[in-house]
């Protein structure tokens, strides 16, 4: 693959793509704590979009080094993003039924939740690396940094919508980010084993 205009634009395009799942965890976030500050926002999107920036780069060597046992956990992508996702989703949903009003870390955002929020939301992007493979490592590098970029803008808006709406729902939000949080696994799963 050359550089040109097209490389931008199918970086762009993936990265729109890969960022779908990262905005509506994102969203979901922005729902559970309302009152978020700008430098919190950029911590959670900073995570997704790092994460998304560094899987397709695990996939693009696992393709030039391991790809006959990269192959194999591929299968079990959408049943690792499944689990991760209802167990956040399904804790956030408790939290809400529960109706506890608590601080950031027992909401379901502290900073080991986000790590696995991160990998749960981009570890098909895993995969990506087979799609990049025909680039060299400053290509792939490139189309990393700009799916990082692109996912970090889809989060932030992501994020102040979730915050607004959440606002207006109060005590729901929690309950809906979790709900959220549960489609979105069952939705990569059911992608993910082609039931869809």
């Amino acid at each position: 693959m050359n550089w040109n205009f097209m490389f931008f634009v199918n970086s762009v395009l993936l990265g729109v793509g890969l960022a779908m799942d990262a905005f509506s965890v994102s969203l979901a976030n922005g729902l559970n704590e309302s009152g978020m500050k700008k430098s919190r926002m950029c911590q959670i999107a900073g995570v997704f979009a790092a994460f998304q920036a560094a899987m397709p780069m695990i996939g693009w060597v696992c393709v030039h080094t391991i790809a006959q046992y990269f192959s194999a956990f591929e299968k079990m992508i959408p049943w690792f993003a499944l689990v991760l996702l209802l167990i956040i989703g399904g804790k956030m949903l408790w939290d809400g039924i529960k109706n506890e009003e608590e601080e950031t870390e027992a909401s379901g955002l502290g900073l080991g939740a986000l790590m696995v929020q991160g990998i749960a939301t981009s570890i098909d992007a895993l995969s990506v690396g087979f799609t990049i493979a025909d680039y060299g490592v400053v290509m792939a590098f490139v189309c990393a940094l700009i799916i990082a970029v692109v996912t970090f803008v889809i989060c932030m808006v992501g994020l102040k919508i979730g915050k607004k709406v959440g606002t207006k729902l109060a005590g729901k939000a929690n309950i809906l980010g979790g709900v959220i949080l549960i489609l979105i696994g069952i939705e990569i799963f059911v992608k993910g084993i082609g039931l869809l």
